[in-house]
């Protein structure tokens, strides 16, 4: 099969009666959710969708969103997922970066080109599909454009293919050893990668999916646990550790329930890695590394005795990781380098920037800036991008080293720390420091505790007290910002 909509065809033929998918307004079963994609299908017939059209939809966590976007790639259409609540300036200007033929959202727009709203497919009546002629995509037509979130510049349109995503969904079921009776629970948007592929994932795999939107509702989302058996989840690190913090150890009783959970997106703070395998002593803790352009290309599971620090395991099994210098040339095990990937489940490109493409994916191979080294066990040690790596009279610093160790001080909520220019020793370290609500303390305070857990040379000369750090959606510290605050500093 060469895509995720035949695939749930597939299983929807062989067991009509599973539970495929749950939302906040009700569930539905493999079979009625074939019924929902194709009557969705009529209906963007009905508008003069064709194959290659390009069709925005606003996220949303519900059964509805997940059928307009098999419907989009079974006409050949190009799914183009958003943010919801997105300004309107902002939906229009990925309208026309995509050049896009179709948008549907949750409330009006105005905007230059067709619009529907989310009520036009949700009210639908749900028609029987078996007299309807269907062509299912090949492999390498292009599915989606994800719009990218990056911590620097403009998003950026990432092209898709359909054998991209089967290869994406492999990479993850084969790396969690996901089996047929997985119920997964995705709080993860759905109009990122990282919760759309482990969706993908299930639909591939045959599993159920089990969508929530609002963690911060603890209640709701251990009565949909217990409702529907739920054994395993999916969550980034931001959202995981709101989590942790709501839910009072409550994910201590499902113990010997949840076979995994996976985690992405953005680094893991060490704090909430050792809460997670206190609360889950005999779960699979997976923390995945990738990018939208190439995907869960490594996997760690860190719930076993002598973890290794900053350790993203492996390849996944449709990745090639090579460890390049600045030649493009492998270097020696143990050697630091700059990591780059290939495999089939890499990007076609950004949409119509050939410029841009040529600077990370060149024959097949997407380059990236993250400085990482393969240990004498073969394992991968990720030391960070090479842009924020703090060079300090050339030892390197990680920055989220340091900032693991301020947030283990009792005063400090959030840090996070960025390289200076420095006429001695080249750079040194700043930290900026968002304090606990009602207490005070000081720099000397601060770098005094910050001496006690690191190396001399990785304590920031200068510390600054700010209200909030900048962050992605996912939790991923916006350094760029950062830099220009201290500019203004």
């Amino acid at each position: 099969m060469e895509s995720v909509v035949e695939y749930i065809f597939f299983h929807a033929n062989k067991q009509p009666d599973k539970l495929c998918l749950v939302d906040q307004y009700g569930e539905i079963s493999y079979g009625n959710f074939k019924n929902k994609i194709i009557t969705t299908l009529l209906k963007l017939k009905e508008v003069g969708i064709n194959k290659g059209d390009r069709v925005i939809v606003e996220a949303e966590h519900s059964i509805t969103y997940l059928a307009l976007e098999a419907a989009v790639q079974l006409l050949g259409g190009i799914f183009v997922p958003i943010e919801n609540n997105c300004a309107s300036t902002k939906m229009n200007t990925f309208v026309q970066r995509a050049e896009a033929d179709l948008i549907v959202t949750i409330r009006p727009i105005q905007t230059s080109i067709k619009a529907l709203l989310f009520k036009d497919f949700s009210d639908l009546v749900s028609e029987h599909s078996n007299n309807i002629q269907l062509s299912f995509p090949k492999s390498d037509d292009i599915s989606e454009m994800l719009f990218s979130t990056g911590t620097t510049g403009k998003e950026k349109g990432i092209v898709m293919t359909h054998g991209a995503d089967i290869a994406l969904a492999e990479n993850v079921i084969t790396g969690v050893e996901m089996e047929h009776d997985n119920v997964e629970i995705i709080p993860s948007p759905l109009n990122h990668s990282h919760g759309l592929r482990r969706y993908y994932a299930n639909m591939v795999c045959g599993g159920t999916v089990v969508l929530i939107a609002d963690i911060i509702n603890t209640d709701a989302f251990f009565e949909y646990m217990d409702k529907y058996k739920v054994n395993a989840m999916d969550i980034v690190p931001a959202a995981l550790t709101i989590f942790l913090r709501m839910s009072e150890g409550r994910l201590a009783d499902y113990q010997d329930t949840i076979r995994y959970i996976q985690l992405g997106a953005a680094p893991l703070p060490e704090s909430d890695q050792e809460e997670l395998c206190r609360l889950l002593p005999k779960s699979r803790l997976y923390n995945f590394y990738g990018s939208t352009e190439s995907g869960c290309i490594a996997i760690y599971n860190f719930n076993r005795p002598n973890t290794k620090k900053k350790c993203i395991g492996r390849p996944t099994c449709n990745a090639i990781i090579r460890i390049i210098d600045e030649n493009n040339n492998e270097v020696p095990r143990g050697k630091t380098g700059l990591l780059s990937c290939c495999g089939t489940m890499n990007m076609q490109g950004y949409w119509k920037d050939e410029e841009e493409t040529s600077k990370v994916l060149r024959d097949g191979v997407v380059y990236n800036s993250d400085e990482a080294y393969i240990d004498v066990d073969g394992d991968i040690i990720l030391l960070g991008r090479k842009g924020d790596i703090i060079n300090v009279g050339g030892k390197k610093v990680s920055p989220e080293e340091v900032e693991e160790a301020a947030r283990e001080m009792p005063a400090i909520k959030d840090s996070a720390c960025i390289p200076l220019a420095d006429a001695t020793v080249g750079q040194v370290p700043k930290l900026f420091v968002v304090l606990q609500q009602g207490v005070t303390t000081n720099e000397v305070d601060i770098k005094s505790f910050l001496q006690s857990v690191l190396e001399p040379y990785k304590v920031p000369r200068f510390i600054e007290f700010v209200d909030s750090i900048p962050r992605t959606f996912n939790g991923k510290i916006k350094r760029k910002e950062l830099l220009e605050l201290h500019k203004e500093f």
